[in-house]
């Protein structure tokens, strides 16, 4: 049966705006529900007993709102997440309501998420501020009493704003703003059409090991301790690790992250990231009497180890890994002369004598399929190539790797989480892509996409070795929104790794 969706409108006035021909990815049925609480609460007790209600994939509540911040402008759009009455008591929360905001942002609107209050007047002046103070950003007339319905299916609210402070409903400028607040409801079919075909029952994997690893766990709570020992200011050099979240979090506790050390003061606390800092950044360091605290992970710090001691035994060193990055950054920095390659197309055009004693090593959070060929090609130009003894690729990402590798088939879609500068988190992506799985790298929650999950059955869920589980649970839970899930862990192996925090901070 083809996906459809019941919208609510209070009034006449907003059901035409969101009345048209068929958006495509559902068809949209729109029903009055009256304006107020009290006719909304009746005219959904009165709708959950229809007889064809199942039919209905999805309930949406859509109408005109008004805005209680003035970040917010007719015309606006606001998908709540979470509802609450006139004393800000939560009446329900909307967990799909990021997806939804985010498929109305591509169709060109100003979309966002927040709290909507419901209450049984038209709000203006003072009041305006008063909700605002208890979370809301918008409010309406009828979103609660819709949402205490049984309907048995997701739910949306949808309110576009009409009036705002200092714009009020009964003025030539809230006139202006119902007719913005309109055009924008009408805009919106096509969004609430996609949100509508998005629902189903899913089973939603969750590959084990994932997230954190203990390179990224020592170096989280090294900047944590340095903080709670030393004081603030810390300064970290670079991220601490890949991600954009973790790093906001030791900001707010007044960590002070810096990209060169020219950025920090004579004597000052610093820490150096899990990713490894070149030689010369611990000269300079020294010579500013700045007190270090090297949070370079451990198996980064292997890899540095080798680069002097294959350059001390006379040979050319060739690190594998990706330009830029910062583990590369300071792998190179560590002997100089040492060459970087990516592709095995790269070996081919270096230029050094294949009868040179040559060592490969490699960046740590690489895929083990993508370092083989380039391995191959440095072993068929050099004669005389050494290894390591054992290989450079963290046991995160291996183990995170084989999950994904294992798992991916299975799932009508895998998504990774984790930031796009993440190396070990693309790299995830990639492997899932290769063993033949629709696979996409997403921040957090705010970045998933209607239009992958339309269809999906079955949902793979990741995460990059610096990504923190909470963000996977958030997903999850956004998922949620869409439909029933049944959430299960598969797992193809357990970490039990730990390594110790660095003197200074014990």
């Amino acid at each position: 049966m083809a996906p459809a969706l019941l919208v609510l409108a209070p009034l006449r006035i907003e059901a035409l705006a969101l009345s048209g021909p068929p958006p495509g990815a559902a068809s949209i049925e729109v029903r009055r529900a009256g304006m107020g609480l009290a006719k909304a609460a009746a005219r959904a007790r009165e709708m959950t007993h229809l007889p064809d209600l199942g039919r209905y994939s999805a309930v949406a509540v859509a109408g005109l709102g008004g805005a209680l911040e003035r970040e917010l402008c007719p015309g606006d759009v606001v998908v709540a997440d979470r509802l609450v009455d006139g004393d800000g008591d939560e009446v329900a929360k909307l967990p799909s309501a990021t997806l939804l905001a985010e498929q109305l942002c591509r169709s060109g609107l100003r979309a966002r998420t927040g709290t909507v209050a419901s209450v049984d007047h038209i709000v203006t002046g003072p009041e305006r501020a008063s909700l605002a103070k208890r979370g809301a950003v918008a409010v309406d007339m009828e979103s609660t009493a819709i949402a205490g319905a049984k309907w048995g299916a997701p739910l949306a609210v949808v309110r576009a704003i009409s009036d705002s402070p200092g714009e009020e409903l009964f003025s030539l400028a809230g006139a202006r703003g119902v007719l913005r607040g309109l055009k924008s409801l009408h805009a919106a079919r096509p969004a609430l059409a996609n949100w509508a075909a998005a629902v189903r029952p899913r089973e939603i994997w969750l590959f084990e090991p994932r997230s954190f690893c203990a390179g990224v766990e020592r170096a989280v709570h090294t900047v944590e301790r340095a903080l709670e020992k030393y004081g603030a200011p810390v300064y970290v050099r670079r991220q601490i690790v890949h991600n954009a979240h973790v790093v906001s979090r030791l900001e707010a506790a007044g960590a002070i992250f810096v990209e060169e050390l020219s950025d920090v003061p004579d004597s000052a606390t610093v820490v150096f990231s899990a990713h490894g800092v070149a030689t010369s950044v611990h000269d300079e360091a020294r010579e500013r009497k700045m007190f270090t605290i090297d949070a370079t992970c451990p198996l980064v710090s292997k890899v540095h180890t080798e680069v002097r001691r294959f350059a001390l035994s006379g040979r050319q060193v060739v690190l594998v890994g990706h330009k830029g990055h910062d583990e590369v950054e300071g792998t190179l920095g560590t002997v100089p002369g040492t060459l970087l390659v990516t592709t095995a197309a790269d070996v081919d055009r270096l230029e050094t004598d294949p009868l040179t004693p040559t060592a490969v090593v490699t960046q740590t959070t690489l895929a083990i399929d993508e370092v083989a060929d380039v391995v191959e090609a440095l072993a068929a130009k050099f004669a005389d190539l050494a290894r390591p003894a054992a290989s450079d690729i963290c046991y995160a990402s291996q183990n995170r790797q084989e999950a994904v590798r294992a798992l991916a088939p299975g799932c009508d879609v895998v998504l990774v989480v984790g930031s796009a500068n993440s190396s070990n988190s693309n790299r995830l992506v990639e492997v899932a892509r290769r063993a033949g799985a629709s696979a996409h790298l997403v921040n957090d929650k705010s970045e998933l996409r209607l239009a992958w999950l339309t269809g999906a059955h079955r949902v793979g869920v990741s995460a990059g070795a610096s990504a923190p589980d909470e963000l996977v649970q958030e997903v999850v839970q956004c998922l949620s929104g869409l439909g029933p899930v049944s959430v299960s862990s598969r797992s193809t192996g357990t970490e039990h790794v730990l390594f110790p925090l660095p003197v200074e901070v014990r």
